[in-house]
Order: structure tokens, then C-alpha cells, then sequence
């Protein structure tokens, strides 16, 4: 297949390029307009392959969208492309409804035009695949049913409302025109190469230093932790067997609450990189919590998990080690980020600029 991956330098996106190009035959296309959170560092064992091509370009570009499918002519795309650091999406929404809305339906109209033009056959076989995550869903109360594939939508951030909005979008174009689209939702992904403002680095690189560790409230929010490379294996399955209009809510069972995920990090230092000062969860500050912080987010996975044939591989006490030793073995990486975005300052004292937690 020839695959059209949008954001495809991104931290989700990076895995499923890397994924594509190491476990498949099929060719890549990233498109992606190297913001903030894109790390060309990331794709750089793909790049060494033929089969991989980065386009640098911006999905809200009509012109450029349409150039490109014409000259790549794609088979599918995996539409991965968004902002989605949802403290960001509260100081500044207006990037979210341009990026995640418009730019959702900039792709899919190009995707439309250009699908029109096939004989039949292609416009059976081809896919629009759409990345999105459970928060559309909004949040959980103790004792609630974890989110499936029929929950409704219910968002509660600028984040949250951009990509319910790009959902929508998504399943009108298959309705109203009949483009073969399907959505996949997510809950939190951890792993190696996630932007140090993201919970999981954040804490761990500030714990790597000797810095504070703030966590929102009382720490007791719950999130569904999936790694990364686990959900790269969904996508290229869903992207391979998925069905039109469809929908798969994609998983892992390992729900935590922010406290125990800053605690195992600090446990795992503790061991792989003992302070002389003392254990690492001395450095725990808990901070005022932000707006709208939804309480939980849980996945049931049994329908993907039959329909895909595909299930986590790693539970969070596996991957977290994995994620935190790969921090500790990649210092010159957010070294890197933290000089070009921040100035210099260390993760975790730049105020706003910062976030916190998940």
C-alpha cells in the first residue's frame, strides 16, 4: 500500500512511520508541518529506507493537500495531523479549531476530490483512517462504565470539542459522499520520543534533576495508559482490515491515577538513577488544578481487540520502565527541545509556558 500519514513526525505519529516502514512493505508519505511538538529525530531510522518520503506542508494548505495526493496517490491515509497538548487548547484555542477542524476538513475534501477521479476499484479499496482519542467522549465517574465505541459524545476542553468536531466531520464525509473513512479513539499514550510537556516526561525529566514535580490537585484523575508502540500496532492494523464508517475504541486495560503514575516513575528512578539527596517522591508538589480537568478516561478495547485481532502487548509497569530508561539514555533529545522552546529553562519552572499533568 502506498500510506498517506499525516503528522507522521509527531510522538504517535513517529511510532506508526516507524512501525510502517520497520514490520510492513508499504510505502510512506509523511506530511506534516513540522511544529513545535515534531521531531525530525524521531523518523530518522525511517528516513534511511526508500520507501519513506517527508513532505513538509500544512493540512490547512487546500493547494498543497490536493498536489499531494495527486502526485502520491495515495491508497490510504492516516490522518494523525492535530494539536493536542490541552493546556495549550485553554490559553489559545483559536490553533485547535484551525489545525484540528479546518485542517481535518481541508485533508478530507483534497482526499474527496481526489478519490472521485478513480475507477472503481480504487475507490473501494481506498481508506481515510482518522486518529482521534477518547477525551471527545468526556470524563468518568467512579463507578461509570469505561468509554466504548457507542458512548456519546461529550467534550469538555477546547482540545477535546476541536477533535469531537474533526469526528464529525469524518463521518459526514462517508455518509454525505460515501468516502470509506473510519475513526479509531484513544486514551493516553506514553513511550519514548513524547514532548517534554506531556505528563509522563515532564515528571520524569524534572525527577531526572532534581526538580519539583507538579501534579494537578489531588492527583487522583484517572487515565488509561496505552504505549505508544502498541498503539502503532492497532493503527497499521486498522489501517490494513478496517471498514468503512467504522469505529475502534483502542485500549490497554492499565488505568491509573496520576498520582500512581508519578509515584512508579519516582520508584523507577529511585533504582536506575538513586539521588543522593533522597527518593525522588520527596519532590511531589501538588498545584492548582486546571480548568475542566475531566476525572477519568477508560477504554474498553473488546471490540477492536476482535475486530483488528490485536491486543496491548505491554502492561504499565513494563512500559514505564522502558519510557523512563530511555529519558535517562536520551538527555541530548530534550536537552535540545528545552534550549529551542524554552530558552534554556529547566522543564517545569517556565510558568505558563509550561504544562503539568495529564
Amino acid at each position: 500500500m502506498r500510506i498517506l500519514v499525516t503528522g507522521g513526525c509527531g510522538f504517535i505519529g513517529s511510532a506508526v512511520v516507524r512501525r510502517l516502514i520497520d514490520q510492513t512493505t508499504h510505502e510512506v508519505l509523511n506530511v506534516d508541518a513540522l511544529t513545535y511538538a515534531a521531531s525530525i529525530k524521531a523518523t530518522e531510522a525511517a528516513a534511511q529506507s526508500g520507501r519513506y518520503r517527508l513532505e513538509v506542508a500544512n493540512i490547512t494548505d487546500a493547494a498543497s493537500m490536493e498536489r499531494i495526493f495527486s502526485e502520491f496517490s495515495p491508497d490510504a491515509v492516516m490522518h494523525l495531523a492535530a494539536e493536542s497538548h490541552v493546556d495549550r487548547s485553554i490559553d489559545g484555542p483559536g490553533t485547535f479549531v484551525s489545525t484540528n477542524i479546518v485542517g481535518t476538513y481541508t485533508l478530507l475534501e483534497a482526499a474527496r476530490k481526489w478519490w472521485a477521479r478513480q475507477d472503481a476499484e480504487r475507490r473501494k479499496a481506498f481508506r481515510f483512517h482518522h486518529i482521534s482519542t477518547d477525551e471527545v467522549f468526556g470524563a468518568l465517574q467512579p463507578g461509570d462504565p469505561p468509554f466504548t465505541e457507542r458512548t456519546p459524545y461529550d467534550p469538555r476542553s477546547p482540545y477535546s470539542a476541536s477533535k469531537a468536531s474533526s469526528d464529525h466531520l469524518v463521518r459526514a464525509w462517508y455518509h454525505t459522499y460515501g468516502l470509506p473513512t473510519f475513526v479509531t479513539n484513544t486514551t493516553n499514550n506514553y513511550g519514548p520520543w513524547h514532548f517534554p510537556e506531556k505528563l509522563i516526561p515532564l515528571v520524569t525529566i524534572n525527577a531526572i534533576e532534581g526538580r519539583e514535580l507538579p501534579v494537578y490537585g489531588t492527583g487522583q484523575n484517572v487515565r488509561d495508559w496505552l504505549f505508544v508502540e502498541d498503539h502503532a500496532e492497532a493503527l497499521v492494523r486498522a489501517v490494513e482490515c478496517g471498514q468503512p464508517g467504522e469505529t475502534y475504541a483502542i485500549g490497554a486495560r492499565q488505568p491509573r491515577t496520576n498520582m500512581q503514575v508519578v509515584e512508579t516513575i519516582c520508584t523507577i528512578l529511585d533504582e536506575l538513577h538513586p539521588d543522593p539527596a533522597g527518593p525522588h517522591a520527596r519532590l511531589i508538589r501538588h498545584v492548582t488544578d486546571r480548568p475542566g480537568h475531566d476525572f477519568r478516561y477508560e477504554i474498553d478495547p473488546t471490540h477492536a481487540e476482535q475486530a483488528l485481532g490485536w491486543h496491548a502487548r505491554h502492561d504499565f509497569e513494563h512500559g514505564i520502565r522502558r519510557t523512563v530508561q530511555w529519558y535517562l539514555d536520551n538527555r541530548d533529545w530534550w536537552d535540545s527541545i528545552r534550549a529551542a522552546r524554552y530558552g534554556g529553562e529547566r522543564l517545569g519552572q517556565a510558568g505558563e509556558k509550561m504544562g503539568t499533568a495529564a
